[in-house]
């Protein structure tokens, strides 16, 4: 699946991303929509249909299938308008301002498309300048239409009475299904974590097999945060003969969304690893592979498998995404939080963008507030939080679950709710007290239980809230940006956005920022701290391995760091100079950690 940028915008949220292909993939760019959330998703549809003069006909809730089939409908309907879109472009003329040529403008300078454009563009024969555009309308290429799995959130389903629906009826199987059953030529990001049901529930479709030239309908990619995880999923798959034809490389705490820190695993070292065990990975993947397409009667590809490298998570400037291609392999870059404040690329309220653009370091935060009780990215001050606090403050803590996705405890209740919910903190608070805690134990446990926030529902409040959009009561948008967003401070054009990825001009103008290496170590360094610092609030005095571990992962980050610098050609001799006495920095404060 070729590509016409070195840069993709990642699945953020539940709707941020959600319509991302409608505005950029006919500019060549790619992106992936989150599948959690399938009312929205039916809304999205709803409101795209109509906005296309397309009939619609609604799925409702406990319909058969109901969940897999809005995932394929409005992904069909996606494709669909792409593919109109890129048919209207590809007939617009060669002139300023048209889509076109905002399509080849937008290319970075280093494509042999972009140098073909620039040679019609000097083309003085007449003859010569049409055949040359002939040429560039026939070599436009849409952006892909990817989607994503939080493989976390595989909550079981019921019928319209209640009863247990089958497994392949869960909400990560029912997505999956969607997606395999959509007409898209384009990829599953599977994130968070290893699902085996899922997984294997991926052997049912044949789209996920390569025919004889090695060609995928349906390709899988891995989003990981370390080797380890990679060859360990890569291998399940493989014996399947299922081919993983991406791993997508994330920061584990500099990224937007829930954050994973892992033991330590900084992305540089990771990357390295990646980098030097390549052909290993290849090499053991492919015979493992290929048992499985023989076990399975499958038709054994006639070219060698491969893997695509890609990397995202706390990118901010021209000099690190070109580092991480040229120096690591990496195929594309993903560009997450930043697209926050790009309106024309992502659904987002203006409330929301306007917080975003003024946001400091310390108003972003890794925060307690998801029910899956994974540390969480924040905006200190979006609407969720506000509300959070004011129903606290009214003595009503929780929200409504209207969605239910993150329902999965069952500690006061036979049915499982959701700990950000009304009805949980209900109960667990009155238990609290019924437990005579003293007042400072009392209002720790308070703050932990009330700290959750519905984030299923209210990440998907952006949609509504937009005034050209669906209305909906009581929209109260949560966001989850990364660190690097502290960096960014005004809203700006997609053209300026790409324009700064790829160095045409620089909207980012934070002389303090820290490279993206340093600030992920220093992320690392406060996770370590706190864990530390948790760790001799206990009783048991015993040694931990696991902090035994971080620390070390932290120590060679650092030598591997010192070594690197040098090969770091894209930055200047002062920008190299500041990573080291920043490195410095860290390796003292590790040391007194």
């Amino acid at each position: 699946m070729s590509t016409a940028h070195t840069f993709h915008i990642p699945v953020m949220g539940t709707c941020f991303t959600i319509d991302s292909p409608i505005r950029v993939a006919r500019y060549g760019i790619s992106s992936v929509i989150s599948l959690v959330d399938d009312n929205l998703i039916e809304d999205v549809r709803k409101f795209y249909a109509e906005h296309y003069g397309e009939t619609f006909t609604p799925i409702e809730k406990f319909d058969d299938d109901w969940r897999a089939r809005r995932i394929t409908e409005y992904l069909n309907l996606v494709n669909r308008i792409v593919a109109k879109q890129v048919e209207d472009l590809k007939k617009s003329a060669f002139e300023k301002g048209t889509e076109i040529t905002k399509y080849f403008e937008f290319l970075p300078e280093t494509s042999p498309l972009k140098e073909l454009y620039k040679e019609m563009l000097a083309a003085t024969d007449l003859s010569e300048k049409t055949s040359l555009q002939n040429e560039l309308r026939t070599r436009i290429i849409p952006g892909r239409i990817d989607v994503n799995i939080m493989t976390k959130l595989d909550r079981p389903n019921v019928d319209r009475a209640g009863n247990p629906l089958p497994e392949e009826f869960s909400d990560a199987l029912a997505a999956l299904r969607g997606f395999a059953q959509s007409t898209v030529i384009s990829a599953i990001e599977l994130s968070a974590g290893f699902n085996r049901r899922l997984y294997t529930y991926i052997e049912e479709f044949n789209d996920f097999y390569a025919d004889a030239a090695g060609i995928f309908k349906k390709e899988i990619i891995l989003k990981v945060s370390d080797y380890r995880s990679a060859i360990t999923q890569g291998k399940f798959l493989a014996k399947k003969g299922l081919w993983v034809s991406e791993f997508r490389v994330e920061s584990g705490l500099n990224c937007g969304g829930h954050a994973f820190a892992g033991s330590g695993n900084l992305m540089g070292p990771v990357l390295e690893e990646f980098k030097q065990k390549r052909q290993e990975l290849i090499d053991q993947l492919t015979s493992i592979y290929h048992e499985g397409l023989k076990l399975k009667d499958k038709v054994i590809p006639s070219i060698a498998p491969s893997f695509r490298l890609t990397a995202q998570g706390g990118i901010g400037t021209t000099h690190e995404d070109t580092f991480l291609r040229r120096y690591y392999g990496a195929v594309s870059t993903g560009w997450g939080s930043p697209f926050l404040l790009v309106p024309e690329a992502v659904q987002i309220d203006k409330d929301t963008i306007d917080k975003l653009a003024a946001a400091g370091e310390n108003d972003i935060y890794l925060s307690d507030v998801s029910p899956l009780n994974v540390a969480f990215n924040n905006l200190k001050n979006s609407m969720s939080e506000l509300k959070k606090c004011q129903l606290i403050t009214d003595g009503i803590p929780g929200s409504p679950c209207l969605l239910g996705h993150l329902a999965n405890n069952t500690e006061f209740t036979q049915n499982p709710v959701c700990t950000a919910s009304r009805t949980y903190q209900k109960l667990k608070l009155e238990a609290l007290k019924a437990m005579g805690l003293p007042k400072e134990e009392y209002d720790k446990q308070f703050a932990k239980v009330t700290a959750k926030a519905c984030i299923c529902a209210q990440l998907g409040d952006g949609f509504y809230k937009n005034a050209d959009l669906t209305k909906k009561i009581g929209t109260f948008p949560a966001v989850c940006p990364g660190p690097n967003i502290a960096y960014f401070n005004k809203p700006v054009s997609l053209k300026d956005m790409i324009d700064h990825i790829y160095g045409r001009t620089n909207i980012m103008m934070v002389p303090t920022r820290p490279h993206m290496f340093i600030k992920e170590l220093r992320l690392n360094l406060d996770q370590f701290a706190k864990l530390c610092a948790e760790k001799k609030t206990e009783a048991s005095g015993k040694k931990d391995a696991t902090l035994d571990e971080f620390r070390q992962n932290l120590v060679e980050g650092i030598a591997y760091y010192q070594n690197l610098v040098q090969t770091l050609s894209e930055e200047t001799a002062a920008a190299r100079s500041k990573f080291l006495s920043d490195l410095e920095a860290c390796n003292k404060r590790l040391a007194t950690i």
